[in-house]
Parts: C-alpha cells; structure tokens; sequence
C-alpha cells in the first residue's frame, strides 16, 4: 500500500474547500487532516502540531495571505520542513518566482486543477517540485530578464507597492490604507509609469530584483 499524504487545505472559499476535499478523497493515497481560510489559520495549526506532509495554499487570502503566510513560515525556518503547493486564480502568473524562492515546493493556477493535482502532489510526495509546462518557462524567463532600472517612488508609492506583490486586491489595499479605490487605481498607475511596468508581473519581478520584499 502506498504512503497516504495527509495534506492542509488553505483557502477561504468554503466552497472550493469542499471541492477539493472531494476531488481529493477519489484517490487513495490522498487524506485532507485539516482546513483553514487565512494563512493566520496555517501558522496556527503548525504550532498546535499539525502533521501534514503537503499545504495546498491559496495566495490571496483576508487576514494573512497566503504570501505572507509563506515569508512566515521562510523566516521561521519551518519552510523545509513542509511541502507548500500554490493554488492561485492568478493568469499572469506573476507570483511564480517570488513563491519559489520563499520555499513553496509548487505552483499551480486553479484552472488547471483536476489531474494536474494529482500529478503535482505525487510530484511533491517524492521530494521533487513541480511547475506546469508554461510556468516553468515563465520562471526561466523571469531568471535571465535584465533587470529594470530603480526610479525613485514615495513612500506612499512604494506602500501600496508593497501590497501589490504580495497579492492583495485594489479594494483590500484602499481598506488598509483608508482611501479610495479610485486613489490606489491611480497610485498604481503612477508606480507602473515610474517603473516601465507594463503588468503586475513586472512589479514582482522589480520587487525581486531590487530585494524590496525584504524591507
């Protein structure tokens, strides 16, 4: 009989969840130990003793994201103690490369999912990673970009940045800072001109490059 994977489901789609919950239990080597709807959840659950050998981890998430969730567990060294398999819905891809090198194991876009599930967490069961076709080349792409010069932002410009990268949503942005969406639209639009961006994957991959993840 094959080793089971107990695996940690991190999204707060209730709904997704139990999809996945399902999907999953058609395989015998599969078992979901546990659930959570924030990467706050996550971190709990690790320090309550959790056992699980697989997080699938959504990347944007209230509370905690599932970005932060993931620096977390890199700063507290428990990172190579679990596989992380990103869920995201993002079609940019943007997140690829600052995933990996936080210590996630996998990236997977959720409209993929079905056997590339299956594939990627077996993938992960034998100490491998695993990235799709096309996001491998993306990654591959993003490594060998020459990097764009640093412009000069305010500290306002570079707040919001800052919550760019780490995936949150333009009305979740304009909540934290108290303003409007219309404003951080702007302040978006302001930071891409400044930076020759031309999409939210350049922002990640100038982030990266300008070690602004670590401020």
């Amino acid at each position: 009989m094959s080793r089971i994977l107990k695996i940690l489901l991190a999204d707060d789609h209730s709904i997704l969840r139990t999809g996945l919950k399902l999907l999953l239990s058609t395989q015998n080597d599969f078992k979901v130990v546990a659930e959570a709807s924030n990467g706050k959840e996550v971190l709990d659950l690790l320090d309550k003793g959790l056992d699980v050998d697989v997080i699938l981890l959504d990347l944007s998430m209230p509370v905690m994201s599932g970005l932060d969730c993931l620096r977390e567990l890199n700063r507290l060294q428990k990172i190579s103690e679990i596989n992380v398999l990103v869920l995201t819905m993002y079609n940019e891809r943007q997140y690829i490369k600052e995933v990996m090198l936080l210590g996630a194991k996998g990236y997977l876009r959720k409209d993929t999912l079905d056997t590339e599930l299956f594939k990627a967490l077996r993938t992960l069961a034998e100490g491998k990673r695993y990235l799709a076709e096309g996001d491998a080349s993306i990654l591959l792409d993003s490594l060998i970009d020459v990097p764009k010069k640093k412009e000069s932002l305010s500290t306002r410009e570079e707040e919001v940045l800052n919550y760019i990268v780490r995936g949150y949503s333009l009305s979740d942005i304009a909540q934290k800072l108290c303003l409007s969406v219309k404003t951080i639209s702007t302040y978006k639009t302001r930071i891409m001109t400044k930076l020759n961006c031309k999409q939210n994957s350049d922002l990640v991959n100038y982030a990266l490059k300008n070690n602004f993840l670590n401020k």
